[in-house]
């Protein structure tokens, strides 16, 4: 096997740390938008549904225009991919942190349905398509471009940085809501109070775009995809060459993200609506979840460089089977040392996925076309399962009459989640990325990846199977 030891990518592991930090802080403002529009949802209804008199319905229809939105991220994920694959990673990123900002900024000042009718709530389906369209290039290139800048047997802990940035953007929003609700009444709130949290995308956004304008583009880039263009698969090819790998990115992208937004999106509205328990409680018990998974997000990563991905994905699918319903049970006991068990339940699931999801879903795919299958597969996804999570929830939960219907949904998806990556899945941790020579930061790895060609260009031999 012909073996290139100047094609091995050598890294600074403090720049990567940094841009880390650079890549979460997208991230966050990407969660705290999705966290205010959660937690706010209630209000939301009020202002731009007024006329639907029966308030399940209105939550419905604020959730269907959250969903709605969703589907405009796969074609933003096509187009900001297409844009990453071929000028480069940073670039895509400094766009999206920009409209990414705007949208949410524009929602916060949006007139209501008692002031201009029914162009109230288009314009709040414009903004939320908006944001939608900027997120379909935000979170797949911030996965990618970590898991590019990163060594490889430190990418999924290093991955696992990304969703602090998520953790930290709900918890931002979180304390600020709690706080609003605290000091405004229920009056000040709903006529005003609740666009303040939502003009602070703008200094947030600024913050973002500074840092990512002093990123450096990922070295596998500049390595091995800016002077190497000429042949591009198109998308068809993609999709019968890598069918699995499309498939497998899907299930893993639906089963985290419908515990995501089951946690992170639904909640709120949930436990107010159901079980009536008010924001003023659950808004601060889920900041306090919202902490505790921050240590436990990062040992997940670290146990999934460790002990591999796969091994740690399905322990947290296993925890998904075991919690779900359980953690509903709990939720519906009236009491709030019960209420918090229930979410912490949930949240350390959630955790799992967290810690190894950023680092894992990069190496489903080769370099060459990683950003943009990445991207609209992820979206796809998320459109289909994660952005409708809110609304079948509550679907269910009001067809049903059972307050349970959440947890058995949760449940059907971690069963066909386990299913699939105990079938389908092989363990990708600390190996080499897909179509690209190894990452290393030391001279001792180096000096392992040139003494080790196969295991180094292991992907080789999958590339040869399939061809």
């Amino acid at each position: 096997m012909k073996f290139n030891k100047k094609k091995i990518n050598v890294v600074d592991i403090q720049k990567a740390k940094k841009s880390v930090f650079a890549t979460g802080i997208g991230n966050a403002m990407e969660w705290f938008d999705f966290a205010l529009y959660s937690y706010l949802a209630v209000i939301i209804s009020k202002n731009f549904f007024s006329p639907v008199q029966n308030d399940e319905l209105k939550l419905i229809f604020t959730f269907a225009t959250f969903a709605i939105a969703f589907l405009l991220r796969p074609v933003g994920g096509i187009i900001f991919g297409k844009v990453g694959d071929k000028f480069g990673r940073k670039i895509v990123l400094t766009i999206t942190i920009l409209m990414m900002a705007l949208s949410t900024l524009i929602i916060g000042v949006l007139p209501t349905y008692d002031q201009i009718g029914v162009w109230a709530p288009i314009l709040l389906l414009l903004a939320r398509i908006l944001q939608g369209f900027s997120v379909g290039g935000e979170y797949a290139g911030a996965m990618v471009y970590i898991a590019e800048s990163s060594p490889d047997n430190k990418r999924i802990r290093l991955g696992s940085g990304l969703e602090i940035g998520t953790l930290s953007g709900y918890i931002v929003a979180s304390v600020l809501v709690t706080v609003l609700f605290w000091t405004l009444s229920d009056v000040q709130m709903n006529s005003w109070g609740w666009r303040i949290p939502f003009f602070l995308s703008i200094p947030i956004g600024l913050f973002g775009l500074y840092l990512r304008s002093h990123l450096d583009e990922s070295p596998i880039f500049e390595n091995d995809i800016s002077e190497n263009q000429e042949q591009q698969p198109g998308l068809l090819e993609v999709i019968k060459t890598y069918k699995k790998d499309i498939f497998l990115c899907i299930v893993f992208v639906a089963f985290f993200n419908i515990t995501n937004y089951l946690l992170l999106g639904y909640m709120p509205s949930y436990l107010d609506e159901n079980l009536g328990i008010s924001d003023n409680i659950s808004t601060p018990v889920t900041a306090i979840v919202l902490i505790i998974m921050v240590p436990f997000a990062l040992t997940f990563g670290k146990l999934g460089d460790k002990l591999g991905n796969k091994k740690v994905i399905t322990i947290g699918l296993v925890l998904g089977i075991v919690f779900s319903i359980i953690s509903f049970q709990f939720l519906n006991m009236g009491s709030l040392i019960f209420l918090f068990i229930g979410l912490l339940m949930l949240g350390i699931v959630l955790s799992v996925y967290e810690g190894t999801m950023p680092g894992s879903l990069p190496t489903l795919f080769h370099t060459d076309i990683r950003y943009r299958t990445l991207s609209w597969t992820f979206n796809l996804s998320v459109s289909i399962f994660g952005g409708t999570t809110p609304l079948v929830a509550s679907w269910l939960t009001h067809v049903t009459r059972n307050n349970l219907a959440p947890g058995f949904y949760l449940l059907a998806v971690s069963l066909i989640g386990l299913i699939v990556v105990l079938t389908l899945f092989k363990d990708t941790s600390g190996k080499s990325l897909k179509g690209s020579y190894p990452t290393v930061a030391s001279k001792a790895e180096f000096q392992e990846a040139v003494e080790n060609p196969k295991d180094s260009l292991w992907w080789k031999m999958e590339q040869t199977e399939k061809e």
